[in-house]
């Protein structure tokens, strides 16, 4: 019976081995006939031009437009600082590793290049910290090909000595694997990561994993928390607590339903990780107050030491077919309470028109990445998938179908406290509706830079700024404004990609590479 085994085994690995090298050989065919590099290369590249080009510091005018980016507070100085992010203009992708600061005093924007610096990404996260004179660390993230052809999920981690004005990679074992739309926080001296996805084109796995990384002595730890766990998902809201609690809400993930069709899940539930004298443990909680709608893609930024986050906008997809989604793009601006688990709506001055402003979006399907009326929450269903086969208790869902590892759940109404949040003025001017955006708060001041939101089969991104005094919460103020729709770039690409290769051709591939036995590594 072993010996069975051992050969099914043996045959399985072939078998996916061959199919890898296959769908590896139909690549880079495609990419030929595109005119695009391997991903390697087009790294390489780039990577080669930074240390060419040396220490350069310009001021600039503005960033360039972009979404998915990190935008982070200095942690000593009047500063925010942006790095990375990616630009579509319809025809080509175009992921950046440029660092900017943001001077808040003398509103100006300086772009600093340095000789060594991490490869270009999107997706990923940032956390600054006083220690030694000032350190931004980043972790992990994705490049994208020009034609989309191609992903690049990262897991190094850098740090930039603000200080010295230089980028260190750090080059400890043991970290997590390579993904993007992971979450990052400062807590008890050490960065904490979780979740987030990798997608090669080909597969796709999501993560709900925990690794901690010390401040002190440089290294990684994978911990294992006791308790439920989330499910695995990216784009999650996180923040932490000064006492070792960490606060995750949401998120979204995909899951097949057949062949080359799969699920988007936008999860509503809500959990605490804490730290105690046992180690870690996960639990499912209760969140109160003006819950938003379900959506991903939400701006968030914490106060260093505060209690609460902020979030901004966000897109909740809908599926019309199995080709297109619907999306349903936000403006509304929320407060969550971290110690009570309790959401806010963020007030303006006056009357509020509910909910924000929401524009309806057809999107193509993607490779992923304020207060309404109960009647139109109900109406959109959000559908949630957990990891057990016990009730939603974290959102008050009821069951409708288990199957004993995923159980779905129809996700509730917003919950309402006693206290209505007040409403925000119909005179009152907010940014327009996005998700990936930036946002951060520094000294009671809310900035809010670049996303992405989509018209038609348009996706445009967005290079606006804005800031909103959280002491007054009168209006938002235009720092740089956005461009005419009518006159941002786009390139109508006729995206005509020969998918038809022929069986003869394929089985000839097939016959030729059958002795072969390589094995293929995508990162």
């Amino acid at each position: 019976m072993g010996k069975k085994d051992k050969k099914k085994g043996a045959g399985a690995a072939k078998t996916a081995a061959k199919t890898e090298k296959k769908a590896a050989n139909k690549l880079k065919k495609e990419l030929a006939a595109k005119g695009e590099e391997e991903v390697e290369s087009l790294l390489a590249k780039r990577t080669a031009e930074a240390v060419e080009a040396g220490l350069v510091e310009e001021e600039v005018a503005m960033p360039s437009r972009r979404s998915a980016f990190s935008l982070t507070p200095h942690p000593d100085k009047d500063q925010l600082i942006l790095f990375g992010g990616e630009f579509f203009n319809g025809s080509k992708t175009t992921v950046f590793n440029d660092l900017y600061f943001y001077n808040i005093k003398h509103n100006r924007w300086t772009c600093l290049t340095t000789s060594q610096a991490p490869p270009p990404r999107s997706g990923h996260q940032a956390v600054a910290v006083s220690q030694g004179g000032g350190q931004l660390w980043v972790y992990g993230g994705e490049f994208t090909s020009p034609t989309q052809s191609q992903f690049h999920h990262f897991k190094d981690l850098w740090v930039f000595h603000l200080a010295d004005k230089r980028w260190q990679k750090i080059t400890a074992a043991g970290g997590p694997s390579p993904r993007s739309g992971h979450r990052m926080v400062c807590a008890r001296k050490q960065l904490l990561v979780f979740g987030g996805f990798r997608d090669n084109g080909r597969a796709y796995t999501y993560f709900n994993d925990v690794h901690v990384f010390s401040l002190q002595d440089y290294t990684w730890t994978q911990v294992k928390p006791s308790g439920t766990a989330p499910c695995p998902r990216s784009g999650c809201q996180m923040g932490a607590l000064t006492e070792g609690v960490v606060v995750v809400s949401g998120g979204y993930s995909r899951r097949p339903l057949k062949k080359d069709v799969d699920q988007g899940i936008t999860h509503t539930d809500m959990f605490t990780l804490t730290f105690e004298k046992e180690g870690w443990r996960w639990q499912s909680v209760k969140q109160g107050g003006m819950i938003p709608s379900a959506r991903s893609g939400l701006a968030l930024s914490q106060p260093p030491l505060g209690e609460k986050v902020y979030l901004f906008g966000g897109v909740f997809d809908q599926n019309e077919d199995e080709e297109e989604l619907e999306g349903q793009f936000y403006n509304d601006l929320y407060q969550l309470d971290l110690k009570k688990r309790i959401w806010h709506t963020v007030s303006l001055a006056g009357k509020k028109d509910g909910g924000g402003e929401k524009k309806k979006r057809r999107r193509k399907k993607e490779g992923e990445d304020g207060e309404e009326e109960v009647e139109e929450q109900m109406e959109r269903m959000t559908v949630d998938v957990e990891c057990s086969g016990e009730e939603n208790r974290a959102g008050g869902a009821e069951l409708v179908n288990s199957d004993g590892i995923f159980t779905v759940t129809v996700g509730p109404a917003p919950q309402t406290t006693a206290s209505v949040d007040k409403k925000v003025s119909e005179e009152a001017f907010v940014p327009s509706p996005r998700m990936n955006a930036g946002l951060a708060v520094k000294k009671g001041i809310l900035y809010l830079y670049g996303g992405m939101y989509e018209v038609d089969d348009r996706q445009l991104t967005l290079g606006d700024f804005y800031c909103l005094d959280l002491g007054k919460l009168d209006e938002w103020k235009t720092l740089i404004p956005p461009e005419d729709e009518s006159e941002m770039e786009w390139i109508e690409s006729d995206d005509e990609d020969s998918e038809e290769e022929s069986d003869d051709e394929d089985s000839e591939e097939e016959s030729d590479n059958d002795d072969e036995d390589e094995d293929m590594d995508t990162d």
